[in-house]
């Protein structure tokens, strides 16, 4: 995929930025990148669509700045805004998002409702409902959250004997070798995508984030669920219909976490339905 630097608020970011249409927006998570949407973009890109996608903070090729507070949500949302901006986008925007990326994009439709005019989110549910609906089974399919959290000792466990836990984690997706590990094994950037959860998971994460969690996002959402995913609960999805009122969720039989790579035609006509309504 050709890409190209971009600065906003003085870090450089690598985009994806192609076609003529209506804009989608594209948000990965961890461990990801752009790459993620190497699958579904040239979907969207036939459909019609003006597709964006980037390397968020701390992955890919754009800037990892250096210390945990810069990887708090509210300086993600921050840079979703600025990318907008500096690529002159000014129709209301179709926003795609994944894992990490589909907080980020909750946090956003809710700090920003003026600026899209759907949200496809991938797995995760508003937070309110991740944060009180989930329970015990997203609590046990979070736990490498916690260790996450060890600055130092985690980055060691992970990489060691050739970052044996971190592939058992990723239950030895491809994606592992092919594009993860050579991201994260250069300096720094393992704890850079460790910080995403360090700034914010705490008792007062998105109270931190001056994001107003329990607000209702009145926008058309689709909430696509593997129901294979190792890693989230549906009841965090299914419960967010409380604040997300024009939810739809779709579940896809014998699916994972990585929709768009592994059910990319399945999730691409699901998405194109959506937007027909």
């Amino acid at each position: 995929m050709k890409t190209r630097i971009i600065k906003v608020d003085q870090l450089n970011f690598n985009v994806f930025d192609q076609g003529m249409g209506e804009p989608i927006v594209l948000l990965h998570g961890f461990p990801d990148s752009l790459k993620v949407w190497r699958k579904l973009i040239p979907h969207l890109l036939a459909a019609g669509y003006r597709v964006i996608a980037y390397d968020q903070r701390g992955f890919g090729a754009t800037d990892a700045p250096i210390g945990v507070t810069n990887y708090r949500s509210r300086n993600m949302i921050a840079d979703l805004v600025g990318i907008l901006r500096t690529l002159h986008v000014t129709e209301k925007v179709k926003l795609i998002a994944h894992d990490w990326g589909a907080n980020i994009g909750w946090g956003a439709v809710i700090a920003h409702p003026e600026l899209f005019s759907s949200y496809v989110t991938l797995g995760v549910g508003h937070p309110t409902a991740y944060a009180k609906a989930g329970g015990f089974e997203q609590l046990r399919k979070s736990w490498y959250a916690v260790s996450f959290l060890a600055s130092g000792w985690a980055e060691k466990l992970y990489s060691q004997h050739n970052w044996a836990l971190f592939r058992k984690f990723t239950r030895n997706n491809p994606e592992a070798s092919r594009n993860w590990l050579p991201d994260l094994q250069r300096p720094g950037r393992l704890t850079a995508a460790l910080n995403w959860y360090r700034a914010n998971l705490n008792p007062y994460y998105w109270e931190s984030q001056a994001v107003k969690v329990d607000r209702t996002v009145d926008l058309p959402v689709l909430g696509i669920f593997g129901e294979q995913d190792p890693y989230l609960s549906y009841a965090q999805l299914h419960n967010s219909v409380r604040y997300a009122p024009q939810l739809k969720i779709v579940a896809i039989v014998g699916a994972g976490h990585w929709l768009q790579l592994e059910n990319t035609t399945l999730i691409f006509q699901r998405i194109r339905q959506f937007y027909a309504k």
